[in-house]
């Protein structure tokens, strides 16, 4: 598997509130495939022919097919599912923000900190960041979560 969590990272029975601090961050890294692409496309139906289809995506401005922007941002629920607050967390909202594409072969690395904390309501805000192998960023943003253990 192509996959990496960072063990630091990984909280299988979930921060509280209280538990968690300002600058705790998480990571987890993925190699995408073009079977990543193939099977995301398929499980939402978004067959863009820039993301499935070779010759088209050679005439685009990328020049080869791109992974989907949801795709590559899908792994920021990781981070709040798995690492900060972890199990039990609820995911209230995310602002997304695709700064550069991502191409078959590139390891991406999603990332969270806490930034602020609301503890009267559990709920947490973290600044997001996607950056690829060459540490270019390709996804920025905040993610709003509560930590319900």
């Amino acid at each position: 598997m192509n996959e990496h969590i960072d063990q630091n990272s990984l909280n299988m029975s979930g921060y509280s509130i209280e538990e968690m601090f300002i600058g705790q961050k998480a990571s987890i890294s993925k190699t995408i495939t073009e079977s990543d692409i193939n099977t995301f496309a398929g499980l939402i139906a978004d067959f863009n022919p820039v993301h499935v289809n070779a010759e088209y995506a050679k005439q685009t401005r990328f020049g080869e097919r791109i992974a989907h922007g949801m795709l590559t941002a899908s792994f920021l629920s990781t981070i709040v599912g798995m690492c900060i607050p972890g199990v039990d967390a609820i995911y209230l909202g995310q602002t997304l923000k695709f700064v550069a594409p991502v191409k078959i072969g590139d390891t991406i690395t999603a990332s969270g900190e806490v930034v602020r904390i609301i503890k009267e309501k559990k709920i947490a805000y973290l600044k997001t960041t996607i950056v690829n192998q060459r540490g270019e960023v390709v996804v920025e943003g905040e993610g709003t979560v509560m930590a319900t253990k």
